[in-house]
């Protein structure tokens, strides 16, 4: 919630606007709307030989548990672009992005998660200020139920399930919170509207 205008200092109201139909932070003193919109979360699933490079948290929320590189888009950046720096920051890899592979809707935190495919250029990596450590681990050992948030749960298995059948998709989706329990645990959770489009 806004409070104060970030232009003027002047109170914000919430209302909508004339000529609008969402509820606004509107400033009571210079009149300037202040919009909220979703945040853009972008990450690789690195491909390296082996296996798929994932890092265990160090930081909140989920510290401790294993994601693939992932984090906020920075102004100026392409999708792409930020996707490749998040991976060089957390787990220290220079990666080649091949594809996108998932289009995550998560409207109850307003964040849109885009997942590319990448693969590691070279053989140098290793843990980020926001990773304990990084590791190379084969599908077949990814610790299902230590993975950090229910996105990076559901993009994986995505990953896995083209894998294993020998096809390379775009996936689109919402990911959807049952509303009830914790907003970690992926038994809450049910990707809808789901759609995958052959990238051959």
């Amino acid at each position: 919630m806004i409070r104060f205008c970030p232009s003027c200092g002047a109170p914000c109201e919430e209302r909508v606007p004339t000529g609008d139909n969402r509820t606004r932070a509107v400033c009571t003193g210079c009149a300037l709307v202040h919009y909220r919109n979703p945040n853009i979360v972008v990450g690789c699933i690195v491909e390296a030989p082996g296996g798929l490079l994932l890092c265990r948290r160090a930081i909140e929320p989920a510290l401790g548990l294993w994601t693939f590189p992932a984090g906020f888009l920075e102004n100026g950046e392409s999708l792409a672009a930020g996707a490749a720096r998040e991976t060089l920051e957390e787990a220290r890899a220079d990666v080649e992005v091949l594809a996108p592979h998932a289009l995550l809707d998560i409207p109850h935190i307003a964040q849109t998660y885009v997942v590319f495919r990448a693969r590691l250029r070279g053989t140098d990596f290793g843990a980020g200020p926001e990773s304990q450590v990084v590791e190379v681990l084969a599908t077949d050992r990814i610790p299902w139920e230590e993975l950090a948030f229910p996105s990076v749960s559901l993009a994986l298995r995505l990953y896995v399930d083209d894998l294993a059948a020998g096809r390379q998709q775009v996936h689109q989706g919402v990911v959807h919170w049952t509303g009830a329990g914790s907003r970690y645990d992926l038994a809450r959770y049910e990707l809808r509207d789901h759609r995958a489009d052959s990238l051959a």
